[in-house]
């Protein structure tokens, strides 16, 4: 099956882009900082720190995890080529409510930001980004605009005190610009204002809250609702946040199900529960799908309309995104400008293919 191709203009030249990935702390103990092929990114974020939900300052030094960073800058500074280290504050296992309290005085977002500061100089981290998964109402969207005013006066101030450079300043947002339930926006005139970029988490699209029908995890398109990349990307235009700040995200992993009836295999098909994946989750890294295909002889199928990628193996459903589906999306996401593209998360590939894949194609 043939997939869709682009014609790249010359809104985004390699010198410009950003190639992220994420380091989950976790992963530590069996993939190393020095594992990284620094050759395919130009920024890594260590995930991730969570502030002391009392004094909404990082409390660093009480913790294992000191040793941890410092070694992760340095490595990942010296190895050939040097990238730049980012920290990412919170993630999806954090939940809304510790960022829903420290944004909403003025004095703990003070506290935050100072310690954020602090820490990214003191551990040799050139940059912040803020995972706050996600937003709850209209209040918390206008205190994260206090957020960031805030953060980037203090990160100009400390870096004209110092002479330093200053500190890059990133958030994870979710796919689209605005949410439902209740409806809300991102402050994106706060954002453009005062953020180095954004990273639209342009995955996560069907899942396990979701066992009873097969899904794409990050389809390009899809023509039944407007839970989709291209979606997702074309409401942040919208919202006026600039090309040039918006960096597209690509996921290293897919998510499974157990089919209803293997015969019926389709995006959408019926399914009776999650399938393969530790504690029960059913997600698995790139990796992980290459060799389960292989073990069980699966039938991979390329689906041109959403541009995703499924495989079949008996009742097992999975769908996930492989070089091909990465190709068009970097094509994709060239041919209308924007500055680069994240992959969640470093360790997730087979062989760095993927990596590989979109490293090159942006070069081009």
């Amino acid at each position: 099956m043939v997939l869709t191709s682009y014609t790249v203009n010359g809104s985004s030249s390699s010198s410009q882009a950003i190639k992220g990935v994420y380091y989950p702390s976790w992963i530590s103990s069996n993939f190393s900082p020095s594992s990284i092929n620094t050759k395919l990114f130009t920024h890594v974020y260590y995930a991730f720190l969570t502030p002391n939900n009392v004094t909404f300052k990082f409390d660093i030094e009480q913790t294992q995890e000191a040793p941890l960073l410092l070694n992760f800058t340095s490595t990942l500074h010296t190895k050939n080529p040097p990238v730049k280290t980012i920290f990412s504050v919170g993630g999806a296992a954090e939940g809304p409510v510790l960022f829903s309290r420290m944004v909403a005085d003025s004095s703990s977002r003070w506290h935050f930001i100072l310690s954020s500061i602090e820490v990214a100089r003191k551990f040799g981290f050139d940059g912040v980004d803020l995972d706050w998964e996600t937003p709850q109402n209209p209040e918390d969207m206008e205190n994260l605009s206090h957020l960031l005013d805030e953060w980037r006066v203090e990160v100009e101030k400390e870096a004209k005190a110092t002479g330093r450079a200053e500190l890059l300043l990133s958030a994870a947002v979710y796919y689209s610009a605005d949410l439902s339930g209740p409806p809300r926006s991102y402050p994106s005139a706060s954002i453009t204002k005062n953020l180095d970029w954004i990273n639209v988490m342009t995955y996560d699209y069907h899942g396990a809250w979701d066992p009873t029908l097969t899904g794409a995890n990050a389809a390009l398109y899809d023509s039944k609702s407007i839970v989709s990349t291209s979606y997702g990307v074309q409401s942040w235009i919208r919202s006026g946040v600039p090309l040039s700040k918006l960096i597209m995200g690509l996921p290293l992993y897919g998510r499974t199900w157990q089919l209803k009836d293997p015969r019926s295999y389709f995006i959408g098909a019926p399914a009776v529960d999650v399938g393969p994946g530790p504690d029960k989750t059913g997600v698995l890294t790139y990796a992980e799908i290459v060799q389960y295909n292989k073990d069980h002889k699966a039938k991979v199928v390329h689906d041109m309309e959403t541009v995703s990628v499924y495989s079949v193996a008996g009742n097992i459903w999975i769908g996930y995104d492989d070089t091909k589906t990465v190709a068009v999306k970097i094509g994709y996401a060239r041919a209308i400008g924007l500055r680069g593209y994240f992959f969640w998360a470093v360790g997730g590939d087979y062989k760095w293919k993927i990596s590989k894949t979109a490293s090159k194609l942006w070069s081009l």
